[in-house]
């Protein structure tokens, strides 16, 4: 299998789970949320995308994401950074409790101010951190865009977090 191959099958397994989670937390069925859907998928469907067996065509993400009351650019962010491709390009999200419990890094140990900065000002503990912004705090870690990019995507807000 090529790394295109292998990263499509990362990627399309990602997305399944945050769509699974997504009506989850509804509290819906597979068989509820197909209900609301207009282009009439089944449930086998929903289960193949569900399961990243199955990819799906932009259109679909957009018409599954409406129906879960979420922004298909939410969801496919958040699929990404938790699959850990493509993050260079993210605009990540950041859950800054889970960072403050986090002593396993310490060259990270900067970002633990700016984390308890951070939650002062953001009540729900989850920001967004876009590139360039990752790329002024790597300046100030001292170390590069990639390796904070990196650490920073381990700490996805849970679903019930956001």
């Amino acid at each position: 299998m090529t790394s295109t191959e292998e990263s499509d099958k990362i990627i399309t397994r990602a997305i399944g789970e945050e769509l699974r989670r997504a009506r989850e937390n509804l509290g819906w069925s597979r068989t509820e949320f197909v209900a609301r859907l207009p282009s009439g998928i089944g449930d086998r469907t929903l289960l193949a995308y569900e399961h990243g067996l199955r990819q799906l065509t932009v259109t679909r993400l957009v018409e599954l994401c409406h129906a879960l009351g979420i922004g298909a650019p939410s969801l496919l962010g958040q699929a990404l950074q938790k699959a850990q491709v493509y993050l260079q390009h993210l605009v990540l999200q950041i859950d800054l409790r889970r960072l403050l419990d986090d002593t396993t890094e310490q060259r990270f140990r900067p970002m633990l101010q700016w984390a308890r900065t951070r939650l002062s000002q953001e009540p729900n503990g989850v920001v967004e951190v876009t590139p360039s912004a990752i790329r002024e705090l790597a300046a100030f870690v001292d170390c590069s865009h990639d390796d904070l990019t990196t650490y920073l995507s381990r700490f996805t807000p849970d679903a019930t977090s956001s």
